[in-house]
């Protein structure tokens, strides 16, 4: 991924208003980033810990969602898979839900995934970060494989809220 300035990640916002674009908290190290290592950008609101945000790159420009996760709850304590990167985890997985860009999203439509709590696939996928004991499950598929297998994902789940 192209490392992206405070103001091309605020203008990508898709599924929230300008407003709220411009009053959303945007990473600080943003020239700290492993750019190279990132299919998307992803964080938490420090400010606001059930908000997330995810900015990927789609058709060579930045696509970014607003994303809310579900409570703590005692299913965190399961195993459970992300949606995204195919990462196991013990409580590091949360349901984040997007609001879908446009009227629908205005109307109060919805659509969720489960993805890594702490947003950050690309580096379980390229083996950075440890999600533990058998976390990663044995494939065949080569890295480049699985990047663009996570890449898709993301792509997909921006489709169904841009839809």
């Amino acid at each position: 991924m192209k490392s992206l300035t405070e103001q091309e990640i605020r203008a990508a916002f898709v599924n929230c208003s300008k407003g709220e674009a411009k009053r959303l908290s945007v990473p600080r190290d943003l020239a700290d980033r492993p750019w190279d290592d990132l299919d998307f950008l992803g964080w938490r609101d420090p400010q606001a810990p059930d908000r997330a945000y995810l900015v990927a790159e789609e058709d060579g420009r930045a696509r970014a969602l607003v994303l809310r996760s579900t409570g703590a709850g005692s299913w965190q304590t399961r195993r459970s898979m992300c949606s995204m990167c195919l990462t196991l985890h013990t409580g590091g997985v949360s349901l984040m839900v997007a609001p879908k860009a446009g009227r629908a999203g205005q109307q109060g439509n919805s659509v969720g995934a489960y993805i890594c709590s702490d947003l950050a696939c690309s580096l379980y996928v390229r083996g950075k970060k440890d999600a533990g004991v058998g976390a990663r499950l044995q494939e065949s598929l080569t890295l480049e494989e699985k990047i663009q297998r996570t890449v898709a994902n993301v792509a997909a789940f921006i489709t169904k809220v841009t839809a």
